[in-house]
């Protein structure tokens, strides 16, 4: 009988689960047989994934949904058995509103797309001026960038729409998602469907209103899901299900696992055995090791192996957020419809976005509440996370009220903290990955994934948990993998 390849995942987060997941999968396909040990330092899976249930009430403390336009969260589901328990957005007439000198608007329908759906409403909204409306709609006229820089976001967004789009409407729905700073962001690396429509179109709006034209009818009006989904008792059910897989299929998983350390001895000729040091002086050895966890982890296993990929992940930094959820009793005020409300930057204010979470989703709250979860920190804005519990949630609590008239006290209240949770992707940060592949290119069987890399989102880091496993089949068959950068 041929003898089980080992192989250690280091991180608990979906990025280490969907590895482990994918690996059974696309070693089973390559009659490989393998033996996969997942560790987490943590006491629980999932990462930032956690829902809390407080009787009638459904709570996210990180992440509340995903986006059903990249597959690859839909087809998790689907595999571990959960597509009856995917759930769409609620459907509302108003889907979110924007903060604009002090007053809460309405973001036009469409505006994602670059394409508002309703010119009427836009125009009269107030949010930008008929100098502000012309300079976007010129949009059309505007010529491509250089296909060779990577421009920041913040300055291609400023070139294609104008300053007051940018500032008023652009900057917190584009930056917000990433807690970031637009005028570090690499247009690449985060939203790199804009350069792209750019280069091929010349314009985002030309290139979006090609794209509509192009999809087929099914597409277009019988979509099953919302551009965001989630699960039905919430997102907790999708780590619950992947464990459960993982360990009838013969993963051990073990939290409560600290990695201290990563030593490399050779095997064969050109292959290497990975000793995994935990810091309980105990030690497992395996001949592929994948690292799903935080860069500035990874840089520090990293170091003394290669200093030159330790020093590359030195340079991905991370944000630091909170999410607070509220319930306060169900008295609606005209503010309090729809989705939510994001910030700009340039107000000034402590909230990045709030959601009206039991208006977004069903079966989140009691018909005689109104859950909201508020957004906070990210970079340039984490001072306020330095408030205990209590003051942070009146700071909060002052804004809705000055915002939306929500004057109740709440009925429930949590504080969910995430100290360098989000990573940073900064212009150049497409270059930094080929430096860092090269790096660590000289140790088969070593692989880098997760959230640093190629994605934040769930999708993203599930896409990127299948080719990591893709990579570590390919090492362990002594294939020349043509594109370790993916």
């Amino acid at each position: 009988m041929t003898r089980p390849r080992t192989i250690v995942i280091v991180g608990g987060g979906i990025s280490g689960l969907a590895t482990a997941f994918s690996l059974q999968e696309k070693a089973t396909q390559a009659g490989v047989p393998i033996r996969c040990t997942v560790l987490d330092s943590g006491p629980a899976w999932g990462g930032k994934i956690v829902t809390h249930r407080i009787g009638d009430l459904v709570t996210e403390a990180g992440p509340d949904s995903f986006l059903s336009q990249k597959q690859a969260g839909l087809d998790l589901c689907m595999k571990l058995g959960l597509a009856g328990q995917l759930i769409n957005t609620n459907d509302t007439g108003k889907k979110a509103c924007v903060l604009h000198r002090g007053r809460l608007h309405d973001l036009p329908e469409g505006l994602l797309s670059f394409v508002p759906k309703q010119l009427g409403p836009f125009l009269q909204s107030g949010l930008l001026s008929w100098p502000g409306l012309a300079r976007m709609g010129f949009e059309f006229a505007v010529p491509p960038g250089s296909p060779r820089d990577d421009e920041s976001l913040a300055e291609f967004l400023r070139r294609r729409f104008g300053v007051q789009a940018y500032e008023r409407l652009l900057e917190p729905l584009m930056a917000g998602i990433y807690a970031g700073d637009a005028e570090q962001m690499s247009l690449r690396a985060t939203f790199p469907r804009f350069f792209e429509l750019e280069q091929e179109h010349g314009s985002i709006m030309r290139g979006m209103m090609a794209a509509k034209k192009s999809a087929s009818p099914g597409q277009i009006g019988h979509s099953r899901r919302t551009m965001f989904v989630s699960l039905k008792n919430g997102l907790s059910d999708l780590v619950a299900a992947l464990t459960s897989r993982l360990t009838q299929q013969g993963v051990e998983l073990r939290v409560g696992a600290r990695v201290e350390a990563v030593r490399v001895r050779s095997h064969e000729l050109g292959r290497w055995m990975y000793d995994v040091i935990l810091q309980d002086g105990s030690a497992l050895s395996a001949e592929s090791l994948v690292l799903a966890t935080p860069a500035y982890v990874s840089a520090d296993l990293l170091r003394p192996l290669t200093p030159i990929a330790g020093g590359i992940l030195d340079m991905i930094p991370y944000a630091s957020t909170a999410t607070i959820a509220m319930a306060f009793p169900r008295t609606l005020t005209s503010a309090i419809e729809g989705f939510g409300f994001i910030v700009p930057r340039r107000e000034q204010r402590h909230l990045i976005a709030a959601t009206w979470t039991s208006l977004k989703w069903p079966n989140r709250a009691p018909a005689d509440q109104l859950l909201a979860r508020c957004y906070v920190g990210g970079v340039g804005r984490e001072d306020v996370l330095q408030l205990d519990d209590d003051a942070l949630t009146s700071t909060l609590r002052e804004e809705l009220a000055l915002f939306c008239g929500i004057r109740a006290d709440p009925t429930y209240t949590e504080v969910n903290r995430w100290w360098k949770a989000m990573p940073q992707y900064t212009v150049g940060h497409g270059a930094r990955l080929a430096q860092l592949d090269a790096a660590v290119s000289r140790y088969p069987g070593l692989v880098l994934t997760g959230a640093a890399y190629r994605g934040v989102g769930i999708p993203d880091c599930i896409r990127d948990g299948a080719l990591a496993a893709e990579q570590v089949i390919r090492d362990l068959q002594g294939k020349v993998h043509p594109d370790r950068a993916r």
